[in-house]
């Protein structure tokens, strides 16, 4: 694809006459949206005469650039496998290979999985809710126990770590002391201080995962086309409900959406 050269009035494609959108050029320079272009040339390709829709010159299938190009055969990609998440040509599907496989048009295909992504963004976004909302909670039980414990006059501020107590106290020179002083049911609660605290840890650490893994969706809906569909594909493994049971764990069961 040779590089682009914005000479149309005001980056309007000649074939749908909108602003371009992903732009490509011909040999000759001229300028379209690819959806355009690949309608053009699906069209042309049955006359097998393929030329610039405006100055007629010749112009090869590799102006819709590598990701539409076949690195086998070096054609035009038009469907792309679901089973093996490879963009296919007319020659690759004639292979044994895939005569059992679910292969979809590419703008079908595009449109299928951008509707996915959208999807699983949204519910993902919904669960980082929920999980926002889960921790707000937790901090505001653990401020509570806090102010409880201090309330007994012993140190707030201590290290909740898996010494915590003990830490805190020796660094006083009171621990066994203070320890043996203190009445089982407030052992008790700083054990539940503790546990607190790793939960909340824990549900942070869900927070920071399912916010990554949802801005990766939106951006990837966002930017798809032909290239990215087996990018799209692998995502959407990684974010199906089954390998996100750990983040999840922390929200109550809930029915599963469709993916």
């Amino acid at each position: 694809m040779v590089p682009l050269y914005k000479d149309n009035q005001e980056d309007i494609c000649p074939i749908c006459l909108d602003p371009l959108k992903e732009a490509v050029s011909t040999d000759c320079r001229h300028l379209f949206c690819r959806m355009c272009l690949t309608q053009h040339v699906d069209k042309a390709s049955v006359s097998g005469v393929l030329s610039c829709p405006v100055c007629r010159k010749p112009c090869s299938e590799g102006v819709l650039g590598d990701g539409y190009i076949c690195f086998s055969h070096q054609k035009r990609v038009c469907r792309f496998c679901e089973a093996s998440r490879h963009l296919l040509c007319v020659e690759c599907l004639q292979c044994p290979e895939h005569q059992s496989h679910t292969e979809l048009s590419i703008e079908s295909a595009i449109s299928h999985y951008k509707e996915r992504l959208i999807r699983r963004s949204r519910k993902l976004r919904k669960d980082l809710g929920d999980l926002q909302r889960l921790k707000a909670q937790k901090e505001e039980k653990l401020q509570a126990l806090q102010v409880d414990w201090g309330s007994r006059g012993l140190p707030n501020q201590v290290d909740w770590g898996s010494h915590g107590l003990r830490a805190g106290l020796r660094n006083q020179d009171q621990a066994e002391e203070q320890l043996k002083a203190l009445p089982q049911s407030w052992l008790d609660q700083q054990e539940d201080l503790q546990a607190e605290v790793a939960k909340i840890f824990s549900i942070s650490e869900a927070v920071t995962r399912l916010s990554i893994l949802a801005s990766d969706l939106e951006r990837m809906a966002r930017e798809l086309d032909a290239s990215t569909l087996k990018d799209a594909s692998d995502l959407l493994d990684r974010t199906a409900p089954q390998k996100l049971e750990g983040p999840l764990s922390h929200l109550p069961a809930a029915n599963p959406s469709p993916s």
